[in-house]
């Protein structure tokens, strides 16, 4: 995991109203046991044609934003299930936030827990920015998540809020496991306390076990 708190570069337009998590990773791409190969997944069914073909209208497919690295989305992004390789895919595609109305609740916490940047602004500012960035000439975005804020490429500034818990993770770097190991003398001393007051609630594993 790596330290910082901007996200700049191309933001592409995708105004899709209940966006799911089927079609931001559809099911066929869920065969592996580990998190890898998902981007060629993302999207699938906008990106292709029937044959297979890239669809050269849709907007990721456009040479101008190919090298997106944020979304701006329509409302109820991430509704669906509870799938997080949709999050994982999105991250291998190289998109580090999203920008939209309103998201799928589990989607949500999915992604800040990933350090997916998910930013909730009003439906019109949204709608603003979308129509903004749909010009590749002014298509770039920073979002600047110490001071919780969006710049256009024209300099307009919109603010956001974002839980303290996630913004924390994100600007340090850290997932949900780094997150806890940063706890881990704590839990260790909890640990020890526990055993001491209630030996008899031990189990005593063999060592491999204990080791595994």
């Amino acid at each position: 995991m790596t330290k910082h708190t901007t996200v700049a570069g191309i933001a592409a337009p995708l105004p899709l109203n209940n966006l799911d998590t089927d079609q931001i990773m559809p099911k066929q791409f869920l065969l592996g046991i580990d998190k890898s190969g998902l981007a060629r997944g993302v999207l699938y069914d906008l990106r292709t044609n029937a044959d297979g073909s890239p669809n050269e209208a849709f907007v990721l497919n456009r040479p101008a934003y190919r090298d997106a690295c944020i979304l701006v989305g329509g409302a109820n992004f991430g509704c669906g299930s509870s799938r997080e390789h949709a999050v994982w895919g999105l991250q291998q595609a190289g998109i580090q936030a999203v920008i939209a109305p309103s998201f799928g609740e589990i989607f949500y916490f999915n992604a800040l827990n990933n350090r997916l940047l998910l930013i909730v602004l009003d439906p019109l500012v949204v709608a603003q920015i979308s129509e903004m960035v749909g010009d590749p000439a002014r298509s770039q975005l920073t979002i600047d998540v110490e001071r919780q804020c969006v710049t256009t490429a024209n300099g307009m500034t919109f603010s956001f809020e974002l839980p303290p818990r996630q913004k924390h993770m994100f600007m340090e770097g850290l997932d949900m496991i780094g997150m806890t190991l940063r706890d881990s003398d704590a839990i260790s001393a909890f640990e020890a306390r526990h055993r001491e007051a209630a030996p008899w609630m031990q189990i005593d594993l063999p060592r491999q076990q204990r080791q595994a």
